[in-house]
């Protein structure tokens, strides 16, 4: 981006000189389509999301620095890379763009392309929607500068002294295993100690000696993946796709025996059943994964430990695997997952949310370290008592709601001075809103010494007992669920809220002394996306934008001399990306606010033609996701996300995107419009605010309108044309789900039921329940989708297309036999821009 503005061509320049000529009745070929993708894709390219940094972490230097890493993308560059800045006590800068210097030697970069993605790293890339190439993550020991990065199925790791004279160049960690090495951690008390996953196990390397073990035995080696339905730290397909966690092992904080200890998820997919997808690497005829499709059985988790000891000599040894005296589904028979697990500050106790199958019941647990012992025989048997110290197994705090409960991140423990109580910070939509709480759980065991059995444990130890519960914030808005941040030493927490409107996301801090007495520290008319503090809450970089803005990115300094929010004081130290130059506001969109009939308010956004003329319509296409969990309008420069709004633009279309019920950021509510009947009512606000914006404009073309999604957003296509072929002329659906029954559980049955308690709603949102209703008329219909989608499968695909020939009813499919859910060849996005724009010029 930095070179575009040097040469003094604006983005709307760029974006003008795609659309300078007036769109014509001349239908231009499949290869002048081609040239409009390429040449706009190349002048978009300065915005893609790598430019701007990300992933940031703060080290505090001995002589007082702050050193500031993140990764993005260096001028002239195209891969991300690890860079940081430095900022001294005394900088006020204000204004000035902080320079960035490279962590790692530029020529490393190629080790991480050189060489195609793993199968592993392919599928941890589709569930994290990474999006760009080179390095993507990584860990670091703050107190020693240790940096480990995962690249080309190896790990790497550096120094970092805190006086770098130059880039430093990665060494490989030694290995003794094939296969892709993913999710390393640093231990936090000993950086030459570097765990990771490898193969569906734990594997330990100590960074000094080059010495590696394998911690864990789950994989027995077998020959194929039904023989083989143990893994141990990595989360199952439904957790890391529908609960975001990817990570299935924690380091022990701290210890005090010298032993060292790690807990871990064990996943047992005994009873998941396995699907046969076309090889993603020519290898193999096909590949094998286990997906548990609606109704059908999960993946079931349990708890374990690993522990050993490091003798003076570096060597690992005496590695130990205990287990909880009962496993935790045997202590909790209603658990179906476990959505969050950690370590308590002082580790001693593990901590782990389990939520059950209909995800309307929430548990915190708390479980001391001695609940882990070795595994003892018979441990199933109805004789055994379970006969734990005090609180071993305690339940901290439980929630429970009637339409589902959205897992969030908001999680953090305060200090106490008393042992018999654990007060911590929780994330809960009981009020509708997310908002923040404090609660005070009383963690003492009964204290009369009585041995409960199992089947009594519920009176004893399964019933949190709250001292106190304070709400820090609350009103018709929303906390947002990611992450928070506490000022321990002044009683303040920062976090991320909608409080000034659903659009912009802001930073507020609140005291744990005032509650609901709330600061705003951020600009109105900016979204700030993306925020991070450092531990102290000393520092804070922001990375934020607008519709009409490009992302620019701010250090601020945090001052505060007490717990009192009105006294918190923020200065700019610089800018890590500077704000653009001021521009035209052309090409920008334009957000309309409508209340539709229902009585709620609903937002849109309108991509205006580039060619735009007063007292002209436009053929229109709905760009529409419609479902939970995503917002598309918002007060947010996208960038390369919004490429194909600007391309469709570019090309005289007008770009619709409407945020109906069922959408983020609007409240529990708002989003269970969609509870049980999902495809039968999201398609009636669309198209009322659609008729709506039509009337207000002038210039949208009701009779050439065009539906086009992906994903949910596909399977609203093809309901479209379905419920509503007079208003939609042509559907282009990109990786449809089909029927809900062949979709996974966890995503499902928390919006529509188990199958089996909601037969009407699966059927009647079920594409294939009205194929019938398809219109006659050729090329009205397109389907798009990978043959390799392993998150929303082709047999979704393969099923309509069978139903759509038996009933003689007309399409067109366009298939990317290497492609999952996510297009992310450049050649197969460049192929389905094009086939997009031909679609729509011959049939639209």
């Amino acid at each position: 981006m930095e070179n575009l503005v040097q040469r003094g061509e604006t983005w709307s320049e760029r974006l003008q000189s795609t659309s300078s000529e007036e769109t014509s009745a001349r239908r231009k070929s499949w290869n002048e389509l081609r040239g409009v993708v390429s040449d706009l894709r190349r002048r978009m390219s300065g915005m893609s999301a790598g430019s701007v940094p990300g992933s940031i972490t703060f080290r505090s230097l001995p002589d007082g620095r702050i050193r500031i890493y993140f990764l993005s993308t260096p001028t002239n560059g195209w891969e991300t890379t690890l860079l940081y800045v430095d900022v001294a006590h005394s900088d006020h800068i204000n204004g000035y763009r902080l320079q960035w210097q490279p962590v790692i030697e530029a020529n490393f970069q190629s080790i991480s392309s050189a060489n195609q993605l793993s199968k592993e790293e392919q599928l941890l890339w589709e569930r994290k929607r990474l999006a760009t190439w080179g390095i993507t993550s990584y860990e670091i020991h703050p107190e020693s500068g240790k940096l480990v990065f995962p690249a080309a199925s190896s790990l790497y790791q550096c120094v970092d002294t805190g006086f770098m004279l130059g880039p430093l160049f990665p060494s490989e960690l030694r290995m003794s295993t094939s296969g892709a090495k993913l999710c390393p951690q640093i231990c936090p008390w000993n950086n030459a100690l570097v765990a990771h996953t490898c193969a569906g196990d734990i594997h330990l390397s100590h960074s000094i000696t080059g010495s590696s073990v394998r911690l864990t035995h789950a994989r027995k080696g077998g020959r194929s993946l039904g023989e083989d339905p143990l893994s141990a730290g990595t989360p199952s397909y439904v957790m890391q796709e529908e609960f975001t966690r990817y990570i299935g092992y924690w380091w022990q904080p701290k210890s005090d025996d010298g032993k060292y200890r790690i807990v871990y998820e064990e996943v047992d997919e005994s009873d998941v059943k396995i699907f046969c997808f076309p090889s993603s690497d020519n290898s193999h005829d096909v590949d094998e994964f286990r997906f548990p499709r609606a109704g059908t059985n999960n993946a079931r988790s349990n708890l374990k430990l690993v522990q050993f000891r490091v003798t003076e000599s570096s060597q690992i040894v005496d590695i130990e695997t205990l287990e909880l005296q009962y496993p935790l589904h045997i202590m909790f028979p209603w658990m179906e997952y476990m959505v969050r697990a950690g370590w308590m500050r002082d580790g001693r106790h593990v901590w782990v949310q389990l939520l059950d199958r209909k995800q309307q019941r929430l548990e915190l647990v708390l479980l001391s370290v001695d609940n882990f012992c070795e595994p003892p025989p018979n441990i199933y048997s109805s004789e055994n008592h379970f006969t734990p110290s005090s609180a071993s197994v305690q339940v901290i705090y439980s929630e429970a709601s009637s339409i589902w409960i959205n897992v969030n991140d908001l999680l953090y423990f305060l200090p106490s001075d008393d042992p018999t109580e654990v007060k911590f910070i929780w994330g809960s939509e009981e009020t509708n809103y997310r908002h923040l709480y404090v609660i005070t759980s009383s963690i003492a065991g009964s204290g009369n010494g009585i041995e409960e059995s199992l089947d009594r444990m519920d009176s004893v130890f399964l019933q949190p007992r709250i001292l106190s519960k304070v709400a820090l914030t609350q009103g018709e808005w929303e906390v947002l669920g990611r992450e928070l941040w506490v000022d321990e030493a002044n009683s303040i927490v920062y976090f991320i809220g909608l409080r000034e409107g659903p659009l912009e996301q802001h930073v507020y801090a609140v005291s744990l002394h005032r509650p609901l007495e709330i600061r705003l520290l951020t600009r109105p008319g900016y979204s700030y996306n993306n925020v991070y503090f450092n531990k102290e809450c000393t520092m804070m970089v922001t990375v934020y934008s607008s519709i009409k803005t490009l992302p620019a990115c701010q250090v601020f300094r945090i001052s505060q001399s007490d717990w009192m929010v009105e006294n918190i004081s923020l200065t700019l130290v610089g800018y890590l990306l500077e704000p653009s130059i001021p521009e035209s506001e052309l090409f920008a969109p334009e957000i309309f606010t409508y209340k539709i009939a229902s009585g709620d308010t609903i937002y849109s956004m309108i991509f205006k033609p580039h060619n735009f003329k007063n007292g002209t319509k436009y053929p229109t296409i709905l760009n529409v996701y419609g479902g939970p969990e995503v917002q598309l309008v918002s007060n947010t420069f996208k960038g390369m996300r919004h490429l194909r709004m600007h391309m469709l633009a570019a090309q005289g279309y007008c770009v619709v995107l409407i945020d109906s019920r069922g959408s983020h950021h609007r409240g529990l509510s708002f989003e269970s419009h969609l509870q049980r009947k999902m495809g039968t009512v999201e398609l009636n606000d669309q198209v009322e605010v659609l008729r709506w914006l039509a009337e207000i404009t002038g210039y949208i073309d009701l009779n050439r309108v065009a539906i086009h999604g992906w994903s949910y957003g596909g399977y609203l296509s093809l309901m479209g044309l379905i419920q509503y072929p007079d208003v939609f002329k042509v559907a282009i659906a990109g990786a449809p789900v089909t029927s809900w029954y062949f979709y996974d559980t966890g995503y499902t049955e928390r919006y529509m039921d188990l199958p089996q308690n909601n037969i009407h709603g699966y059927v009647n949102g079920s594409v294939l329940t009205y194929v019938n209703k398809f219109p006659d008329e050729e090329n009205r219909l397109l389907i798009i989708h990978g043959l390799i989608d392993e998150n929303v499968h082709f047999f979704h695909t393969s099923q309509l297309i069978n139903v759509l020939v038996k009933t003689g009813k007309p399409y067109q499919l366009q298939v990317y036999p290497n492609e999952r859910h996510s297009l992310r060849s450049l050649d197969a996005s460049k192929h389905y821009e094009t086939t997009l724009l031909s679609f729509l010029q011959n049939y639209l």
